[in-house]
């Protein structure tokens, strides 16, 4: 396998996820019946997953091109911009999603009482 063909191979998985991504943006969510979580979680904004679809589909573009296409600059800064957006509208949901925060934190240890 020659080095060139890493860019090519990086940017069809990119674009793979990036088309996934949309996708699933834009089905329903009928695979779940109830949520079995005591706190429901927050729900994701449908359009912000859509963007970072789209930005990963640019980036994806800017890899199979490489130092031949004339637009790759500008699909690179295109894909830069539409991951940020979408990451920005979908925050509150990734925040929840890696924090996995039941309760807001106090500072103190569980079960312990502040000594006054």
């Amino acid at each position: 396998m020659r080095l060139e063909t890493f860019p090519l191979i990086l940017g069809a998985f990119v674009g793979l996820v990036g088309l996934l991504l949309i996708i699933d943006a834009l089905t329903t969510d009928t695979m779940v019946r109830e949520e079995r979580r005591r706190r429901p979680r927050r729900e994701r904004d449908r359009w912000g997953e859509a963007l970072v679809g789209l930005g990963a589909v640019a980036m994806a573009a800017a890899f199979v091109g490489r130092d031949t296409w004339r637009y790759s600059t500008v699909a690179v800064i295109a894909g830069t911009v539409l991951l940020l957006w979408g990451v920005m509208r979908n925050g509150t949901y990734i925040r929840g999603v890696i924090g996995r925060n039941e309760r807001p934190k106090t500072g103190y240890a569980e079960g312990s009482r502040r000594i006054r």
